[in-house]
């Protein structure tokens, strides 16, 4: 029994530190993978490099991103970190101000 009481302390530290760390990572790359697989023409992204673009072609492995009109370089899919999306700004709002 003192074996037992022994090896539950790693047991529940592992399983914390699954829990913890391991399972939201695999989450996340399941979701970047996902983010990857869907891009098509037209979608703007960020690429691992930091750099800016849009897509103007998708192969099985491959992508192909314009970076400035007339720029086009051809990239592993991996390297896109995320897809931008766009945000409309909102109209601007009266202000209420009421002065006494």
């Amino acid at each position: 029994m003192s074996s037992l009481g022994a090896v539950l302390p790693f047991v529940l530290i592992l399983a914390v530190f699954w829990l913890l760390i391991l399972r939201p990572q695999q989450r996340r790359q399941r979701e970047l993978r996902a983010l990857q697989s869907s891009l098509s023409a037209g979608s703007e992204v960020m690429l691992t490099s930091g750099i800016y673009g849009t897509v103007s072609a998708t192969a099985d492995d491959h992508v192909l991103v314009e970076i400035a009109p007339g720029v086009t370089i051809k990239i592993a899919r991996g390297a896109v970190a995320q897809v931008m999306t766009n945000i409309e700004p909102a109209a601007d709002e009266p202000v209420d101000s009421e002065e006494n």
